[in-house]
């Protein structure tokens, strides 16, 4: 399986209420990420903006559907459909999330959360095997948010990435926003979950927005905290420069109020660097 190399710069999230800004202006980030289902067709509209947005900037394809923890095994049309739009594209690089959303004949279009059991590691494992085999690439696994555990969890969930990297080659997408929510909603250390990663293969970091309450709820649909900025600071003070997104998906502003928020990645990035050196 072929390495994933590390690259440090800093991009949004392409929606289509910016499409014009990318296709018509000079809109200043390094990379786009795209949700991969929205362009797994044949032709139309879509997949030529996109074209058109690739010809311009790095694209990193972003999945929602793959259900890399599905008892059931993956859905083989959609490695088919992924490995076209990828070969088609591209791609920095393909990426999913650590979660089921199917059963054999109903997808709820949800991340929903699997049980940190070795039964569920096995299953996953599997999957990521296969899923990397029919694209021919490693693939990134994004952290969810979670709200709630099961009793039957039998490690923490830095443990079960940590593993699941090790045994299928794979990389993490770290979202910080998520590991923050998930920290509040069920009492542990936001470092020590950061901490507890094999920071090495972490190649991308997403900082979103969330619902404050008595429980967070990941709703992309702000700016990121304080908080999340913080603990962005902290990690990328033990993963040196990584690809940093800013993630937006519901009260989408203006793309100079997003590139604000960039920018401020960057400045934290450089002065981490800084201290590095």
């Amino acid at each position: 399986m072929h390495d994933i190399a590390p690259f440090s710069g800093f991009g949004l999230g392409l929606r289509r209420t910016h499409y014009t800004d990318f296709l018509d202006g000079d809109v200043p980030v390094d990379f786009v990420e795209v949700i991969s289902e929205n362009y797994m067709v044949e032709g139309g509209m879509p997949l030529r903006l996109l074209e058109q947005i690739r010809a311009k900037h790095p694209v990193i394809l972003h999945g929602v559907s793959m259900s890399i923890g599905s008892a059931h095994g993956l859905d083989a049309d959609h490695l088919v459909r992924l490995k076209l739009l990828a070969d088609r594209i591209d791609p920095l690089w393909v990426s999913d999330h650590l979660c089921w959303t199917r059963t054999s004949a109903h997808n709820s279009h949800d991340l929903l959360p699997l049980p940190l059991t070795q039964e569920a590691m096995d299953t996953v494992c599997e999957n990521i095997d296969r899923a990397q085999t029919a694209l021919g690439r490693a693939m990134l696994f994004e952290n969810p948010s979670s709200y709630l555990t099961f009793p039957e969890d039998e490690m923490a969930e830095w443990e079960f990435l940590s593993a699941m990297a090790r045994r299928t080659g794979c990389y993490l997408l770290l979202d910080v926003n998520n590991v923050y929510v998930s920290a509040q909603n069920h009492g542990f250390s936001a470092a020590e979950y950061v901490g507890g990663l094999p920071l090495d293969r972490v190649r991308q970091i997403h900082l979103a927005g969330h619902t404050p309450g008595e429980i967070l709820i990941d709703t992309h649909d702000r700016e990121v905290c304080d908080e999340v900025w913080a603990l962005y600071a902290d990690t990328i003070a033990k993963t040196g420069p990584v690809a940093t997104m800013i993630e937006r998906d519901d009260k989408i502003p203006p793309v100079g109020e997003l590139l604000c928020e960039l920018e401020r990645a960057r400045s934290l990035s450089a002065s981490h660097q800084a201290v590095a050196a």
